[in-house]
């Protein structure tokens, strides 16, 4: 498989490269649409949905993205999540829909309502799995085909189909490299 890329737009990209790079497969930044025929993978990292939003009006990449989710891994955190949602909620906004699932922005509250915690409720193995939503968005609804990967009181955190791994907190913030592990095994094995 080619590198994994990690959208570099905002957020905070190169925390999730040095996960990558600390499991022994750097990864590539991707700034362009044209990037992402370097890479056979790609992570959303968080950061603003709606400011995302507008970069992918400026600099046309719509397209491109549905086209490489077609047929490549992507796996979104926080805001990236929010992007691979079918349906977004508080306000309405555009996605890729690459999931069928609902999802409420900023549904934990404000800034200051953000928080760290150990998820017990996942199927990645070894003990409590760190978790930090920040601003986080909440999975409403995940439907037909979508795996539950872990909650957090009775909420899905963290879905997948098929190919696609959506996740409402920034495991890259944690120092624990259990979902990057996961999505290579993904990427690998779709």
């Amino acid at each position: 498989m080619k590198r994994v890329g990690v959208l570099a737009l905002q957020g905070d990209f190169e925390r999730h490269l040095a996960v990558l790079a600390a499991l022994g497969r750097p990864g590539v930044e991707v700034r362009t649409p044209a990037d992402l025929g370097r890479v056979g993978a790609l992570i959303i990292p968080g950061g603003e949905s709606t400011t995302l939003l507008k970069f992918f009006d400026a600099d046309r990449w719509w397209g491109p993205l549905a086209g490489f989710a077609r047929t490549r891994p992507v796996m979104g955190t926080c805001a990236g999540a929010i992007l691979m949602a079918s349906e977004v909620t508080h306000p309405p906004q555009p996605s890729l829909g690459l999931l069928p699932m609902t999802v409420e922005r900023n549904a934990y509250g404000r800034q200051l309502d953000s928080f760290e915690t150990d998820l017990k409720d996942h199927a990645l193995g070894g003990g409590p799995l760190p978790a930090v939503f920040i601003r986080a968005p909440k999975i409403l609804k995940a439907g037909e085909g979508v795996e539950v990967l872990a909650r957090h009181r009775g909420r899905t955190v963290m879905a997948r189909m098929g190919r696609h791994l959506a996740l409402t907190f920034h495991p890259e913030l944690t120092g624990d490299d259990r979902v990057h592990r996961y999505f290579l095994e993904v990427a690998a094995n779709p």
